[in-house]
């Protein structure tokens, strides 16, 4: 029976590979950090890891899992509306809230799990979505589970957007859906000039800050924090897999009838098991963290600052970015992935990205900063990036 399926696989398998676009998975034996250790027994510094606080092996989350794990047990065995809520849950729930300053959120296995439940219990066909050209497969996907109507604008783009508003004044409800920050580019919307269209053509404004919380904004509230816009984006959804922690587990939130809605109706949240309860009393642990220092955000910050400056004087073409995201501009697929292979050889720890990831003749080098990272970490990657560029030609 598989015969024929498994010819059609081994073909796509090796133009994948003859196309320089096959994605290896390369294994790691010590925790998320700065400094790695791969299954080779070779030590690289990371620098494509989405750990932008540095948390994901911080000793106050691994005692507070710890904690979740004595106190609440392994797993809950169960979906929410079940037996599979406990009081870490709620408890988490409003600490999110409390942080994006929004009236209530629920909690998802995952991210694209909140983006997959979100526009399904709340759209019909008589409403409308409209969606940046750049926005992350789990919003694409979660409105292809939607019979809204969809209109795609050009990302970032105001101008596009409003007219895409106009086409659709007909709808019963419209929302606007975009990344916060983008992930492969590292750019934000204006999200201040969303609210104004939003609220000019009664427009609801829904933002994933996946890449943006606990990075973007003085302390590290995300884009609504940088826009000066807290509290007036209607939705939100995001993930404790990355700035807040590096575990697992996504959210969503917002108006609190939108959100005990989605306790109604949100397949994903009906559907999956409730998140374990370590990384839960972590996620509480780690909130209560962003609310007592900046200190984290405020490295980050400067990281940040000075590796893309110096990469710009370098001579690389650098995406404009308002995040921890570098995107090191190659164009040419082959090239981004030759370009990773030689920095791994010297040590450094980044992925070449290619379409389908990213568009076509779009291929780029993204390296991504941590709180984590030392100054001597920053210039070891300097080095290693000025010395293959001038190599390969590229700068």
């Amino acid at each position: 029976m598989y015969g024929k399926m498994k010819e059609h696989l081994q073909k796509e398998l090796a133009d994948i590979k003859e196309a320089g676009l096959y994605k290896d998975e390369r294994v790691i034996v010590t925790p998320q950090r700065a400094e790695i250790e791969l299954e080779s027994g070779q030590k690289v510094l990371n620098f494509c890891a989405n750990n932008y606080l540095g948390l994901a092996d911080h000793p106050e989350l691994i005692k507070a899992a710890k904690e979740g794990l004595d106190t609440r047990g392994f797993g809950m065995s169960s979906v929410r509306f079940i037996c599979g809520t406990q009081d870490l849950h709620k408890k988490l729930e409003k600490k999110i809230a409390e942080f994006f300053g929004t009236e209530d959120a629920i909690l998802y296995a995952a991210n694209f799990d909140s983006n997959g439940g979100l526009f399904e219990p709340l759209l019909t066909d008589q409403d409308a979505i409209i969606s940046d050209s750049l926005n992350h497969a789990s919003i694409i996907d979660g409105v292809r589970l939607c019979k809204a109507r969809r209109f795609r604008y050009k990302t970032a783009d105001m101008e596009d957007l409003e007219e895409k508003l106009k086409e659709a004044q007909d709808a019963r409800f419209r929302v606007i859906a975009s990344d916060a920050v983008f992930s492969m580019d590292g750019h934000t919307p204006r999200v201040d000039k969303m609210i104004e269209l939003g609220e000019k053509y009664d427009a609801l404004v829904m933002l994933d800050e996946a890449h943006s919380a606990g990075v973007v904004g003085e302390t590290g509230r995300g884009v609504t924090e940088l826009y000066n816009v807290r509290g007036k984006v209607d939705l939100i959804t995001g993930t404790l897999g990355k700035s807040f922690g590096g575990a697992i587990g996504g959210f969503t939130t917002g108006h609190k009838e939108i959100i005990e809605l989605l306790r109604q109706r949100s397949r994903p949240y009906l559907f999956s098991n409730s998140l374990p309860p370590a990384v839960v009393n972590a996620g509480i642990r780690m909130f209560d963290m962003m609310a007592e220092t900046t200190e984290l955000q405020d490295k980050l910050h400067s990281n940040k600052d000075y590796f893309i400056g110096e990469m710009k004087k370098i001579g690389f073409d650098i995406k404009p970015t308002d995040s921890a995201i570098c995107a090191v501009m190659l164009y040419d697929a082959k090239k981004a992935q030759d370009f990773a292979a030689r920095l791994l050889d010297e040590g450094i720890y980044v992925i070449g990205f290619s379409y389908p990831v990213v568009p076509k003749g779009q291929a780029r080098v993204r390296v991504q900063i941590s709180a984590r990272h030392e100054q001597e970490h920053l210039d070891t990657a300097l080095k290693a990036f000025k010395k293959i560029g001038k190599e390969m030609g590229m700068v």
